[in-house]
Parts: C-alpha cells; structure tokens; sequence
C-alpha cells in the first residue's frame, strides 16, 4: 500500500489500524542536537483524545506515546524518530456485522475495489484513529518550527449552519483552549453545543470549518509550479479523513472581487516589506511573503449515522444498516490539532529545503 509517508527532507510515515495493536510513525529527517520536550508532544497528543470534547465518540484511550528510537537523553540523535501509541480500547467485535456489507459514504467498497480486501475493524487505514500519528509527528515538527519563532494557530470557526461573525479576528489565542468546542466565540459556541445536542437526539452527524493562522514564517519559503507552498498545504489537509475542502487568503471570495479590491498593495513597515491587506493569505506565486499564513479547512459531516440507512451488501442485496459502536457527532473540534499538525509538518519539510 502506497500513499503512507509525506515530505520531502523530512518525511513522515504513518502506520496502524484502527483496532490494531498500535498506530504510530517514523519521522525520518530530523534533525540532530534538538532539545526533545516530550511533555509537549504528548500534550498535543492529548488535545485530539475524544475525552476532551462533548459530542464525541465515547472511546477511552491513554493515548501514551512510546519513543523507540531517535531520541537520547531528551536529545534528537538524527536517526529516524520512531514512536508508537498502543490501543488499549479496542472493541473489534462491534465491527463484525460489517465485513459483508458496504457502509454509505465510507471507504469500505473504495478499499476493497483496489486491494481485494479489507480491514472493517473501524475502517482500518481509512480511521481517524490512524491521525494520532500525525499529531505526534506534527508536534515533533513544531518543536522545529519554535525555534524560528513561527507558530500556527487552528481554530473552529463553523459547525452546521453556525458560524463565527462576519468579520471576526482571532485576536486572543486563549479563547480557543477555553471553548469546549476549540471555537474562540461564546456566542457561537453555544449556538453549536444546542445543534450538536439536537442532532445527537436525532442520531444525525455534522461537519464544519476549521480556520489556520500561521505567523512568523519568512518571506521566500516555497518553490513556484508543482511545489507551491499553498499546493503542499493543500495536499496535506485534504489527506485528512473527511476533509471536502481547502481555500487559503480570500479563497473562493476572490472569484467575486474586483482586481482593485483585491490586489495587496506593498507597505514598508518597521523597514520590512509589508503588504496593506492579506488577500493572498501570505502566499503569492506559491512563496511566502512575510505576511500571515491563513486558510480554511472544510469537513464533512461524519458518515456513521444512528439512525437507519439502505445499502448493499457484497452479494448485492439492497439491506437496512443502522450504525452500532461508539462514534462521533461531530469531529470538527478534534481535528484542529490534526489541521495544526499537517501545516507544521508542510512547513518543516520547507525549511529543511532552504
């Protein structure tokens, strides 16, 4: 199976099911002599654990990350970094009416279509439980990109219909470890909390927005053509499980602005070239131009519903199939440390270029 490792210099490559002993990664490329803060790095690990948001599936895992090599003393030794985070809350069996039957919306008959099988246990490879892995390499990688001063901040900025005002600005980072929901707004946080309470009852999923801003990245990071800095962002945050959507800068708002409105004029400021706005999300010619990096992640709603659905099975008979196990309303708010992870890991691998 191809499609399991992402970078260039610094390379990052997932392995583990669902329901499997273990999920975890090599991060290969790494570099030597960097102070190993493993309290961070389990900390970010931590922020996607399902016990720490209401409305999500009600699977408990420790979540313990194991080093396995790579690291001496708290220091990276320039070997390949391998870790691991075992499953201890494994419940296989919830999965056994699903081997012959295809679920709507998942990637049961797409897996089968080009491998001749597969794993039903949760989705296998297809799981978000396989992310963890990601967030561990992510965390390992903003350890890098600290050192340069540059951070990335995610945050929920819809579920359903509810989305932050027109116009808002994150202008305090704080407000979203504060909210339940990773979303920097009470209002609307609250507005979501009573959604998500109604289609909980109803037995319905929802999807949302994850908005990104990463700041302290310096002019000149990417290469033009096929190795866009936006086009490396993209392909790393539409590998992530339920992801429909990525738009960076103004997005699919330019295709309705005029030239004049939406050109970024150049400023100096503090003797460094500035721009006046940010249409372009920090990004202009697949470059970075000093400005702050922003962008958009679209989720869909989640595809295992409570609630009966029709399908087919392999023989091909039409059968009624109602989900059964422990599954989320909505995963929005646990893939912001997933979003974050993808752009340091996207960015890392830029700066081992330079």
């Amino acid at each position: 199976m191809a499609g399991n490792s992402i970078g260039k210099n610094l390379v990052l490559t997932t392995f583990g099911e669902s329901h499997g002993a273990a999920v975890g990664g090599i991060l290969d490329g790494f570099p030597s002599l960097i102070t190993i803060d493993l309290a961070f790095i389990q900390s970010e690990i931590n922020r996607r654990n399902p016990a720490k948001y209401p409305f999500a599936t009600p699977r408990k895992e420790d979540d313990k990350l194991e080093i396995l090599s790579g690291v001496f003393e708290g220091t990276s030794t320039g070997a390949p970094i391998a870790f691991l985070v075992k499953n201890l809350d494994q419940r296989p069996e919830d999965y056994d009416h699903l081997k012959d039957l295809y679920r709507p919306s998942h990637a049961d008959f797409t897996y089968e279509a080009r491998y001749g099988i597969r794993d039903p246990r949760g989705g296998g490879r297809a799981s978000a439980r396989a992310t963890l892995a990601v967030v561990a390499g992510g965390a390992f990688a903003k350890l890098l990109l600290s050192l340069q001063n540059i951070s990335i901040t995610g945050y929920v900025s819809q579920i359903g219909p509810h989305a932050l005002p027109e116009g808002f600005t994150l202008s305090d980072r704080a407000l979203v470890r504060l909210s339940p929901l990773s979303c920097p707004h009470e209002k609307t946080t609250q507005k979501i909390l009573d959604y998500l309470h109604g289609l909980k009852q109803e037995g319905d999923t929802a999807g949302g927005v994850i908005s990104c801003i990463i700041q302290g990245v310096p002019a000149g990071i990417g290469d033009p053509v096929f190795d866009k800095l936006q086009a490396d962002l993209a392909k790393a945050m539409l590998s992530i499980n339920a992801v429909k959507g990525f738009e960076y800068g103004s997005g699919f708002k330019a295709a309705g602005m005029k030239g004049s409105e939406h050109n970024d004029e150049f400023i100096l400021e503090e003797n460094l070239i500035k721009t006046r706005t940010n249409h372009s999300g920090g990004i202009q010619g697949g470059i970075s131009n000093r400005m702050d990096i922003t962008f958009n992640v679209a989720f869909k709603p989640i595809s295992t519903l409570s609630m009966e659905q029709q399908t087919i099975n392999r023989d091909g008979d039409q059968i009624t199939y109602k989900a059964e196990g422990r599954h989320d309303v909505c995963v929005v708010p646990r893939a912001v440390p997933i979003v974050e992870a993808m752009a340091a890991l996207t960015l890392a691998d830029k700066l081992r270029q330079v």
